[in-house]
């Protein structure tokens, strides 16, 4: 663990009040503490960072669900561990004889080395240099090894779901081993009016789940209406997908979680090796390390982490932040216990940080607790990390040009000076949650947390409702500053 750094003072607000909304305890959070008067349970703090002045806080050391806004602490332990250009690495192996036909004589292991962000590009670069390594037939099995982690037991509803129905990508199971996100892509193509409409695979030319294709081709100018749901039985995954496509459209491309990660691997890399005219007996799932004599055949590196938290942060991708919290653990078949002890460790070391209770690194998990203050703390110090800061923030969104067009709400002002990351649950209560650093009108840094968690009495609250009241109390800030 790296020493941590403080700047300035870290003023702190030690208001432990009930959950009121009163204006006269709300210290700079007017708008947002008027949920309270509907029965939300918040916590909110901001403050400036080269002074340490607090300039709001309502009930700031208040432990709720942060939701996704966990993926902050998920980046930072990351970022602290490797650094911004640390690579997660893919082999082929095997204690096999390379014949001088090119033959393999022995299993052709991959060994999963908990990349989260590894497609079929990925392993069609590893496929190219083994060919380069002169392999051109297996005779023996392709292994996939998913030893460090897989399959991790399911902890929420969604995704022991997903073990025998995908219905979303989100809920993606988790592998040390697992490929394009852990989901199945299939295209949907138009032919003419009346016909079914093409279903091919996304990834590979021949097609490696099984597809119960009901979509119609209608005239040129209906809708787009399409439908899938991917169903497991005792043949193995299914994609059925149903609806309609109009003749013209663009190609549409569906993804649904699978129902075993390293199977799927084993299915997509069994197929592209063929594509390749490497043949191999079969495909198996391993959950044991390769043997110690075992060879290195031919490896590929992912993409540098500071690409994988741009991509984590910005579209809030469970998959990649709980594969990531997962590859902070140490040892052979890890869990996402295991995966939270570690990023507490890392929050318990931090200035200024309280007690929390992390359960995934997502943020899928209910059960995680942080208060405002904790949020805080974390994002005071990895602004102090000036070699980590860049890489940190920049997984962030800019309300008025990020990705996610939910959060272009409220003024101007706060459009443009705030930098994000949001948390979104709806069950078993509502989460809504948002955090990250602004700039006030002087060009002075601050951070900002406001976690709103409702109970199984208050109403359902969308973010166009937090959004503005969050815009408010934030906007007077960097204006008066």
């Amino acid at each position: 663990m790296r020493r941590w750094l403080s700047r300035g003072s870290l003023a702190v607000c030690l208001l432990s009040l009930p959950w009121v909304s009163s204006v006269a305890v709300a210290a700079g959070f007017e708008h947002i503490a008027q949920l309270a008067d509907r029965g939300f349970v918040l916590s909110a703090q901001a403050r400036l960072l080269d002074s340490g002045e607090v300039l709001g806080a309502l009930n700031p050391t208040q432990s709720l669900s942060p939701a996704s806004v966990t993926k902050l602490y998920t980046a930072a332990a990351t970022l602290d561990r490797w650094g911004p250009q640390h690579r997660f690495t893919t082999r082929f192996v095997s204690t096999g004889s390379l014949d001088a036909g090119g033959v393999l004589n022995g299993d052709l292991v991959l060994e999963g080395g908990g990349d989260p962000a590894l497609t079929s590009e990925e392993l069609w670069r590893l496929i190219q240099k083994l060919r380069e390594r002169g392999v051109s037939q297996v005779n023996g099995d392709l292994v996939v090894s998913q030893w460090r982690f897989g399959p991790v037991a399911c902890v929420t509803t969604d995704r022991c779901q997903t073990r025998t129905e995908g219905t979303n990508a989100y809920s993606a199971l988790l592998s040390s081993a697992a490929v394009n996100y852990a989901n199945w892509c299939a295209t949907v193509t138009p032919a003419a009016p009346g016909e079914r409409a093409r279903i091919t695979s996304c990834d590979t030319v021949a097609p490696t789940i099984r597809v119960d294709n009901d979509v119609e081709t209608v005239a040129a100018g209906g809708a787009v209406n399409l439908n899938a749901r991917r169903l497991t039985d005792s043949q193995g995954d299914l994609l059925r997908v149903t609806g309609q496509i109009p003749t013209g459209a663009s190609p549409q491309a569906v993804y649904k979680a699978s129902s075993d990660p390293a199977d799927q691997t084993g299915r997509t890399l069994a197929s592209l090796l063929e594509q390749a005219g490497v043949g191999v007996r079969g495909y198996a799932v391993s959950q044991t390390p390769p043997p110690s004599n075992a060879t290195l055949l031919a490896a590929v590196e992912g993409k540098p982490l500071q690409e994988l938290l741009l991509r984590t942060l910005n579209y809030s991708n469970n998959f990649m932040a709980d594969t990531l919290a997962l590859d902070l653990t140490s040892g052979a078949q890890q869990g996402l216990p295991e995966a939270g002890a570690a990023l507490e460790r890392f929050a318990g070391a931090l200035p200024g940080h309280g007690q929390v209770t992390l359960r995934s690194g997502s943020g899928l998990t209910p059960e995680n607790r942080v208060s405002a203050q904790d949020v805080n703390a974390l994002l005071g110090a990895m602004y102090d990390r000036a070699s980590l800061f860049p890489t940190f923030v920049a997984g962030m969104q800019v309300p008025t040009n990020g990705p996610m067009r939910f959060i272009r709400r409220g003024s101007q002002t706060f459009q443009d000076h705030v930098m994000i990351k949001t948390g979104t649950l709806n069950e078993p209560v509502t989460v809504r949650a948002i955090a990250g650093y602004f700039r006030t009108e002087s060009g002075r840094w601050g951070s900002f947390t406001v976690l709103v968690n409702g109970t199984a009495s208050t109403p359902y609250l969308a973010w166009r409702d937090t959004l503005p009241l969050v815009s408010d109390d934030l906007t007077a800030m960097i204006e008066s500053h």
